[in-house]
């Protein structure tokens, strides 16, 4: 492990040229969401009594942190979505997802409050989003029990980590982040209404027939989630036939708009390989960590994508993070010479230790390089005028985030309205 680990040690992640670019990005969004002009009136009331002094990235790493802890519980009860968890535990997930959901829609609002906004925010946020959709996915698909259909759990779980890919993905090619009429808040407030059903009438209750139909509750589940897909999927791929807005309808990096097709593919088909092949039924057995390892990769790379978007580059298609998949799938080749478990959680560990260290260094270099702090807000002493490198960040203000809500994370900017 001692030549990963000494491999990873770059002087630095973002070259000088990365990071003018990344100084110079401009958040633009699109939203035509259902949901998000209805809750505008609880955001504004919300970030109305966050406390001026409270730094918006704070607000974002808060929010993940709960949702984060509530999935870990609940998955605690029942690892594989086969056994139903205590009802209590879906009442902690859904106020979890709740509590992220209106701290992740506060964030912007309260960058521009404090007028703190940066690019720096918009790459937290996605970050945090990146992480975040891991959890809720599987959550959800522990609530209603899903893992008495093996296949069905991988697909909703991976297609979730796919579209929140390709969201990013349409964004490197267009330059613009589009919200369908169901998108982000509609799956999200969804998967809260899952946790209370299971909450209310017992996970137990999605395993019940429906009168006549004869099909299983949880059924009725996947079909909803699979045409939400299917609209998202829609909408993306619309983007291959209206082009890049870069040069020749390339990305906004000058690269073909199927390049970032390769990082995504060395993802989810070794995950589906290793997945169906395992003669340990490594998968079955261990649903929540194999989604949790394989979704600390996807992060990774989304996270790789988000930067190659904001800093206009080209993106890096091989990834330390690829190691852990790299082993399960050769140990599979050869016999399985190592328990397939161990090597899944040594996917899981570093996996997660290579994603936790890439966003920690890629925010010290930006944070440097803006001279602004991560957690906390600087305020000039008064009377005085504000530093220089402060003043210039706040000048960007028209950053943004995907998960933004029309407010978004730490130094971002309103969908509806630019600051």
């Amino acid at each position: 492990m001692a030549l990963p680990l000494l491999a990873y040690r770059e002087k630095h992640i973002l070259s000088a040229q990365q990071l003018r670019k990344l100084s110079e990005h401009k958040y633009s969004c699109f939203s035509a969401s259902l949901l998000d002009p209805l809750l505008q009136p609880w955001w504004n009331w919300l970030v109305a009594q966050t406390p001026l002094w409270l730094a918006p990235n704070l607000i974002t790493i808060v929010g993940l942190i709960l949702n984060v802890v509530t999935t870990l519980i609940l998955i605690c009860y029942s690892p594989n979505g086969v056994e139903a968890p205590p009802r209590w535990t879906c009442v902690l997930c859904a106020l979890g997802l709740f509590i992220y959901q209106s701290l992740d829609s506060i964030d912007g609002k309260q960058a521009r409050r404090t007028n703190t906004s940066s690019p720096l925010g918009e790459l937290f946020d996605h970050g945090c989003d990146s992480i975040s959709t891991v959890f809720v996915a599987l959550s959800a698909c522990i609530s209603c029990q899903l893992g008495h259909y093996p296949n069905w759990l991988f697909f909703q779980c991976f297609c979730a980590i796919a579209l929140f890919y390709c969201a990013h993905w349409q964004t490197y090619v267009s330059g613009t982040m589009r919200f369908g009429r169901i998108d982000v808040t509609e799956a999200q407030f969804s998967i809260i209404a899952i946790h209370l059903v299971s909450a209310v009438l017992g996970p137990e209750i999605w395993l019940s027939k429906i009168p006549i139909v004869g099909l299983s509750w949880n059924y009725t589940i996947l079909i909803f989630i699979t045409f939400g897909y299917t609209l998202n999927i829609i909408n993306f791929l619309k983007m291959f036939t209206e082009g890049g807005s870069g040069k020749n309808g390339s990305s906004v990096a000058g690269t073909s708009v199927l390049s970032p097709s390769i990082p995504l593919t060395l993802v989810v088909l070794p995950a589906l390989m290793i997945a169906q092949k395992s003669p340990q039924n490594i998968f079955t057995e261990h649903a929540s960590v194999y989604i949790l390892a394989f979704g600390m990769v996807a992060a990774k790379v989304t996270n790789k994508l988000v930067i190659a978007h904001m800093t206009k580059s080209e993106m890096e298609y091989l990834d330390w993070s690829l190691l852990g998949p790299s082993l399960l799938f050769l140990n599979q080749y050869f016999n399985c010479i190592v328990p397939e478990i161990w090597l899944l959680w040594f996917t899981l560990i570093w996996g997660t230790q290579d994603l936790l260290r890439y966003c920690s260094q890629v925010c010290l270099e930006i944070c440097q390089h803006l001279r602004i702090d991560l957690f906390r807000i600087p305020y000039a002493p008064k009377g005085l005028a504000p530093h220089p490198a402060t003043a210039s960040v706040s000048s960007q203000s028209n950053i943004g985030s995907s998960a933004d809500k029309n407010g978004g994370t730490a130094h971002r900017k309103s969908k509806s309205k630019p600051h």
